[in-house]
């Protein structure tokens, strides 16, 4: 992911952390999450001269890409967890 990835990623989640706190994202369907992100949307899609639809898109994507890099990362957090038990119960 680029800086400038990672920044429109950055801006749109600060964004949906003040307009969507009490929304429980597990709960609420993706359609009604999007529809509160609309404003933050619309304001960088007229920034960046794009149409509404890619600023969506893009997001999309990158919130995936985000969400497979944690799960990736806390699977090697994990697993290192796991080796240095590992050790510990050898060494004992």
């Amino acid at each position: 992911m680029t800086k400038e990835q990672e920044a429109f990623l950055t801006r749109i989640n600060q964004y949906a952390e003040k307009v969507m706190a009490d929304i429980d994202p597990q709960k609420t369907p993706i359609s009604v999450q999007l529809e509160n992100l609309r404003p933050i949307m619309e304001t960088i899609a007229a920034e960046q001269n794009r149409p509404l639809e890619d600023i969506f898109i893009e997001y999309m994507d990158l919130a995936s890409e985000f969400s497979v890099q944690n799960a990736q990362q806390f699977k090697e957090d994990y697993l290192d967890f796991d080796m240095v038990q590992d050790d510990i119960y050898k060494s004992h």
